[in-house]
Order: structure tokens, then sequence, then C-alpha cells
């Protein structure tokens, strides 16, 4: 592996990481909230351990996605800056 892909690499991972843990604040913040009664629902299930890491886990996913997205868009670079 060069230089150049770890560089890559860990470009994406910090911008992955970035976007989990926007993932986990929005999910904490949904939580907090009760925000549609989904901590209630949750916990009130025959598996909350479940049900909280699916709904982690998908946040996590598109969090990370989006973050990794957002970093990757914005390498362009204008030709007349």
């Amino acid at each position: 592996m060069t230089a150049k892909d770890k560089e890559a690499l860990s470009f994406l991972a910090t911008h992955l990481m970035c976007g989990v843990a926007g993932g986990l604040t929005f999910g904490l913040a949904v939580l907090a909230i009760d925000l549609g009664h989904l901590r209630t629902l949750a916990l009130q299930s025959n598996n909350p351990v479940l049900a909280l890491g699916l709904f982690f886990f998908g946040l996590f996913i598109t969090f990370g996605s989006v973050g990794m997205g957002v970093g990757v868009m914005s390498l362009g670079r204008n030709e007349d800056d």
C-alpha cells in the first residue's frame, strides 16, 4: 500500500468517524426527547438491545456515508479559484 493509498483511507476514515459521531448524536437526541415514542417502543419490545442496535446501525450507515460523501465532494477544486 502506497503513501497516497494510506492518505486516502485516512481521509475517508476521518470523515466516516465524523458522520458516525453525528449519527450517534442524532440517535441519542431522538431517544432523549422520545421522538415518535421510539424510545418507549424500543424499550418495551421483547429484545430492546436488538431494536436499539438496529436503530443505531442504520444511523451509522446513513450518517457515515453522508460524511464520506461530503468529504469526497469537498475535494473538487474550481479552476477559477
